[in-house]
This record gives C-alpha cells, sequence and structure tokens, in this order.
C-alpha cells in the first residue's frame, strides 16, 4: 500500500484501513504461530502498512490541532470487520478449531 492511496482517503476510512490492517496482521500472527502461515513476508509488509496508515493518521492529527490517537478512537465505533478473506485461510482460524472439536477432520 502506497501513502498516496491512504492520502486519498477520508479520515474515517483512513482509520477503518488502521484498523483492519491490525486486524489482519493479529491474524497472519495466530497463523505464523501455528505453523499455517506459508508465506511470511505478509507480517512484515502488514506490519509497514500499519505503519503508514499511523503516519498519516498522526500528520492529519497534527494538521487539525487534535489529540495523538483521536482520529482514531473517533472512528473506532464505526469499524466493521470485514469477513475473513480465503486468503487468510480455508475458512479461517476458528473454523479448523470448531472442526476439530466437532470431530469434522
Amino acid at each position: 500500500m502506497k501513502v498516496a492511496e491512504l492520502n486519498g482517503l477520508s479520515d474515517e476510512q483512513l482509520a477503518h484501513k488502521a484498523l483492519e490492517l491490525e486486524r489482519t496482521m493479529l491474524a497472519h500472527s495466530f497463523r505464523h504461530r501455528l505453523g499455517q502461515l506459508e508465506n511470511t513476508s505478509v507480517l512484515g509488509r502488514t506490519r509497514r502498512d500499519i505503519a503508514r496508515a499511523h503516519t498519516v493518521l498522526g500528520a492529519r492529527e497534527r494538521a487539525n490541532g487534535l489529540a495523538a490517537g483521536s482520529l482514531l478512537s473517533k472512528h473506532r465505533s464505526s469499524f466493521v470487520p470485514a469477513a475473513p478473506s480465503a486468503a487468510e485461510g480455508e475458512g479461517g482460524f476458528l473454523k479448523g478449531l470448531l472442526d476439530k472439536q466437532d470431530g469434522a477432520e
């Protein structure tokens, strides 16, 4: 993700993008710890994308004279996480646990 793309987003969209990236990072981290993550380079790329989003958020806050973290906290309540995609694993992390518990494997 490029900074120009992030600059083109509204404050709410940017905050939601940062929250979605953090959620994605958490999913990748779980999959990595379980040995299910095939391409570990996504961890570094996602971490850098989170940093870029937070940098743009911070610049906007400073430009508008807002407190640090205020844009993210303002828009956190309207954030609705997307359903896990197939790229995050076939059915996601919890589906594998539920399958094991139900004896589906």
